[in-house]
Order: C-alpha cells, then sequence, then structure tokens
C-alpha cells in the first residue's frame, strides 16, 4: 500500500512540475523557470538536510559546502573530462556521498553544538580549498559556457528548460526518499535516535550506524542538487557557491515547515522560496536573508513545530 501510494505522490508531483514548464513555455515566460528551479533546489536542499537535521534531530551547517562540493565536480569533470549533466549529478552524488560518510565518522561522536561547530569548520576548510585550487577557477571563478537550446528526440527547448526538468525531477526523488524514510524501520531508528539517543543505545539500536546512513544520503541530496549549478548561473566563483544563503535556508525551511516530516521541507521550500524570488524581483535579492530572519522569528513565536506540527496540533484538537 506504501508503494502504491508512494507512487502516486511522485505521479502527482511530477505533473504539478509539468503543468507549470507548459504554462511557461506557452507563454513564453522564461523567468518563470529561473525562479521555479531555485525553489525545487531549495526543496532538495532542505528535504537533504533534514534526513540529518529533522529525523536524527543533529544540526548541519554544513549545507552549503556540500553543495559547492557538488557543483566544483560539475567544474572539474567538465574540464577534465564534459560528460552530460545527469551523469555529472550521479558523480556528485557520490562524490559528496562518500565526503558525507567520512565527515560523519569523524564528528557523529560529538553531539549538540559541537557537532554542528565541526560542520561549519568543514564549509571553511573546504572554501579555503577551492579559493587555492586554481584547476577549478580558484578565487576568480570558473565560467561555463552552456548551449541556448538542446535537442531531445527531435524536439528543441531551451537549455534552462532542461535544467528545470532536471531540478524537477531530483525534487521528486529528494521527497519520495524522504517519505521512504519516514514511514520504514530505518526512519523509527532515526527518530529514536531524535528523541534520545542514549536509551537507543541502551535498546540496542545501531545509532551510529543510522547516523552514518543519515549523513551521506543528506550529503549525496545536497550534492546533487548543487551538480547543476554552474550551468544554471554560468559563472561559478566561490562566494555563489558557499553563499551563506544555501546554509540559512536549508536550515530555515525544514523549520519554517517542521522538521519531523517529509512535507515540512517542502511546504516551507515553497514558502520562503515564493517569498524570496517575488523580493527580488521587486525589491532585491538583498533582502532574502531579511525574509528568512523575519519569518523565522514569526513561526518560531506562532509555531514553534513548524506548520505541519501547527496544524497537527489543531487536528488533534478538534477530536472528541
Amino acid at each position: 500500500m506504501t508503494e502504491v501510494n508512494t507512487a502516486k505522490f511522485a505521479l502527482i508531483v511530477i505533473a504539478i512540475g509539468a503543468a507549470v514548464m507548459a504554462f511557461a513555455h506557452w507563454f513564453n515566460v522564461d523567468y518563470l523557470f529561473f525562479a521555479s528551479y531555485t525553489i525545487l533546489q531549495f526543496i532538495v536542499l532542505s528535504t537533504a538536510w533534514n534526513i540529518l537535521g529533522g529525523y536524527c534531530g543533529y544540526v548541519n551547517f554544513g549545507s552549503a559546502a556540500f553543495f559547492a562540493m557538488g557543483a566544483y565536480s560539475s567544474v572539474f569533470m567538465h574540464k577534465f573530462y564534459p560528460l552530460p549533466i545527469p551523469v555529472l549529478i550521479v558523480i556528485s552524488a557520490i562524490v559528496t556521498g562518500v565526503a558525507g560518510l567520512g565527515m560523519g565518522y569523524l564528528t557523529l561522536r560529538l553531539r549538540g553544538s559541537f557537532f554542528a561547530i565541526a560542520t561549519l569548520a568543514l564549509a571553511v576548510v573546504l572554501q579555503t580549498l577551492v579559493v587555492n585550487w586554481e584547476y577549478v577557477g580558484g578565487s576568480r571563478g570558473a565560467y561555463i559556457i552552456r548551449p541556448e537550446s538542446l535537442a531531445f528526440a527531435g524536439i528543441t527547448i531551451n537549455y534552462i528548460e532542461y535544467l528545470f526538468a532536471l531540478m524537477l525531477l531530483l525534487a521528486v526523488l529528494a521527497l519520495v526518499t524522504a517519505r521512504v524514510i519516514e514511514r520504514s524501520q530505518l526512519g523509527f531508528g532515526f527518530a529514536t535516535i531524535r528523541d534520545d539517543e542514549l536509551a537507543a543505545e541502551a535498546c540496542g539500536v545501531p545509532t551510529l550506524r543510522l547516523k552514518l546512513i543519515a549523513t551521506t544520503l543528506s550529503g549525496a541530496f545536497m550534492g546533487m542538487a548543487g551538480a547543476p549549478f554552474p550551468y544554471y548561473i554560468g559563472y561559478l566563483q566561490p562566494q555563489s557557491a558557499f553563499g551563506l544563503e544555501y546554509a540559512v535556508n536549508s536550515i530555515a525551511m525544514p523549520m519554517i515547515g517542521g522538521t519531523t516530516s517529509w512535507v515540512g521541507p517542502l511546504v516551507g521550500a515553497i514558502l520562503l522560496g515564493s517569498a524570496q524570488q517575488y523580493a527580488t524581483v521587486t525589491i532585491s535579492s538583498a533582502v532574502n536573508l531579511l525574509i528568512v530572519g523575519l519569518m523565522l522569528v514569526a513561526f518560531v513565536i506562532i509555531a514553534p513545530n513548524g506548520l505541519i506540527g501547527l496544524v497537527q496540533e489543531r487536528l488533534r484538537r478538534r477530536q472528541p
């Protein structure tokens, strides 16, 4: 039954994305593709963060590091041996998944703020490495020349539409994975770690193994979100790849939507991402972090458990 529901859910999400794509293509609104790509990118990032931060309760400040690692993996391969973006996504997933496994093995014995500081240090170390690595552009950055259009099965589409379709598939994959994890024994194991890790260990739960699985999956999805980014932006530099907005948004979006369910990051990413895109067009992108701060303060006061937690609490109160 769960498999059928998951398949239906994936089809519904793909259908909604296809409808947005058809609308933008029919009315020739290219900006809608750019804005939707960014929102889908944040859906993948926030869902990936939530696998470790929400399900397991380990706050990760290194989201930008894994995102940038995926982006620079694409830049490296573009210079070394150009490959199609879907292949680059797979390569980035492997690279960042292994990096997540290594980071988890080294840092998951730490807990609370110590773990969070360790993940933040990872981002600083990686940014320093990239700034001094001339092969991928160093501090000057790297240009990625992309074609204007792409021919597929006899149909020519704009390249941004192609990137949008890829990111839509990644968002569906991330959401389906999070949904399956939440309803599986793996998700129950993550929940025991979040609720009381010491009690879980005393009951025989393999907490370290579960946390390593969480860091690997989380890192892999963050890297997959970053792999198409150089082709989307056209010019990649350390300041853009390691931008503060990726670390902040990937944490804020699940907290606004709710961290205990796969729906939370989806709702938070759509709500916060749409507000930021609207502000970018009407005011300036400089106010994006201000919007994040204001919304976080508001939701911490109004809905400490996120929108999903608020809705669930009100539904419980209505039950006799």
